[in-house]
């Protein structure tokens, strides 16, 4: 294939991934955007293959591991459910980092074949794309494995913290800058290996002092690592469809990083530089002391939803647990019938990644138009008659407002202490991803209901 036509194609998946994010930035357009970005994929990674003018006996190889890691994703894609999908999309920043470490080191030791010169005469613009490919590749590997493992359960989601941590990220990142300084000087083999190897371990620093309740901006934020790693090792192989795309996952990773962070009143350089203003989880909003509840069954629940004209619910991870969306929908359906005004309130952090909440709403066909951000719908809660909170914990604590100690202190929350009745679905009084107490739970307003979430709303249905 010429090169005039392979920079045309390029640039056609280019605009292609352009029409995915625009399609993307809304739910009645989100398959669209989705079909874009498969279609874009289809035609840069085709046009990459026929671009290729010497077909060596090695070549076989690439198609056949294209072929496994192809099937194993797809396969890990069928299979997963939507509440492991935060652990998913850690695992793939996971590798896609990877994947940027293992071509800088290829481009490294083999230079040649990537026309880059040979070792120790490396071009200099192409040693220092790959040097900063390769270190925020590996930051992005091993920062997205600690999410993935914090997630996951496997590792507490409470901030690890020691005394001079921050200084000591601050003079590991001097130490990349200075090592890829003296790595363009030098082309020395151990400075490159040595710079990965920090790299390594500041993606390991940056995300373990970083919090449950900030686990959602990392996972953008992560993205957009993995975006520029890309970006980073598409300019070393001088390959357009790879710097296109990493921009741009790059760039709006970074954009959605931020708006989420004003969305929960953080700083934005605070999270993307590992923790900067954590506080210890148990300096506060920890309450030991055993206080009164009042708890109910489904029976009470559908009394007070039947005697209310307007119900806000307030989905959380919890109803992505038990996978209570679809029977939350015939709820509200019911509620309906009744003529009883009924709105759904997203948190900016709800679940445990960005728009968690909005999927599994619409895939249970919520309408978008009963759907709305915590923004447009929390003045609301003072004239609604009750909120019924399935599954969500930490972005209702009104903790967050009165106790500067606490790690949430400062995050909006939804106001629903303010209605006049609060149902809480929970399993129990145990505390949110956050590790914190709610102080919710023990209003006179609300209404504890012990149980599954999707067994509990079955059962309210039935009642009304």
């Amino acid at each position: 294939m010429s090169a005039n036509l392979s920079a045309i194609l390029y640039l056609v998946s280019g605009v292609l991934f352009i029409l995915a994010l625009r399609g993307l930035s809304s739910p009645e357009t989100s398959r669209q955007g989705n079909l874009f970005g498969i279609i874009g994929m289809v035609i840069a990674v085709t046009v990459t293959f026929l671009s290729v003018s010497n077909f060596s006996s090695g070549f076989i190889y690439v198609l056949i591991f294209l072929a496994i890691g192809g099937s194993i994703g797809a396969f890990i894609a069928y299979r997963i459910p939507m509440t492991a999908m935060p652990e998913l999309v850690a695992g793939f920043h996971s590798l896609v980092g990877l994947a940027a470490v293992f071509v800088a080191i290829s481009a490294f030791i083999n230079p040649a074949a990537f026309n880059l010169g040979v070792p120790g005469e490396i071009k200099l613009a192409s040693l220092i794309e790959m040097a900063i490919g390769a270190a925020v590749g590996a930051i992005t590997f091993s920062g997205s494995v600690i999410a993935f493992l914090k997630l996951q359960g496997i590792m507490s989601g409470a901030p690890i913290t020691f005394k001079g941590q921050h200084l000591l990220n601050a003079l590991l990142l001097i130490l990349i800058v200075i090592l890829t300084i003296y790595l363009c000087s030098t082309q020395s083999s151990n400075l490159f290996w040595i710079l990965i190897a920090v790299s390594f371990l500041i993606g390991f620093l940056i995300i373990i002092p970083i919090g449950g309740a900030d686990m959602p901006v990392v996972i953008s934020m992560l993205n957009s690592y993995s975006g520029w790693a890309a970006a980073g090792i598409g300019f070393t192989l001088e390959n357009t469809a790879l710097i296109i795309t990493g921009a741009l996952v790059g760039s709006s990773g970074a954009i959605l990083s931020y708006i989420m962070c004003k969305g929960m009143n953080r700083s934005f350089f605070n999270v993307i530089l590992g923790g900067f203003g954590a506080t210890d989880q148990n300096s506060g909003g920890q309450n030991t002391e055993q206080r009164p509840v009042k708890s109910g069954n489904a029976d009470d629940a559908a009394f007070l939803m039947k005697n209310a004209s307007s119900v806000i619910i307030v989905p959380g991870y919890g109803m992505a647990v038990a996978q209570a969306q679809h029977a939350l929908r015939e709820m509200v359906d019911t509620l309906k019938k009744n003529d009883i005004k009924v709105s759904y309130a997203i948190h900016p952090v709800a679940g445990r990644m960005p728009g968690h909440m909005n999927v599994l709403l619409a895939e249970a066909n919520v309408p978008y138009d009963e759907v709305f951000e915590l923004e447009e719908i929390n003045n609301d809660f003072a004239n609604t008659d009750v909120a019924f909170v399935i599954g969500a914990n930490d972005v209702t604590n009104p903790v967050a407002k009165t106790d500067p100690q606490s790690p949430i202190y400062g995050m909006p929350v939804l106001d629903v202490e303010k209605c006049k009745s609060v149902l809480f679905v929970k399993r129990s009084l145990s505390p949110g991803y956050a590790g914190i107490d709610n102080d919710l739970f023990y209003k006179e307003n609300t209404l504890m209901l012990f149980a599954d979430a999707k067994k509990m709303t079955e059962d309210i249905t039935k009642n009304l």
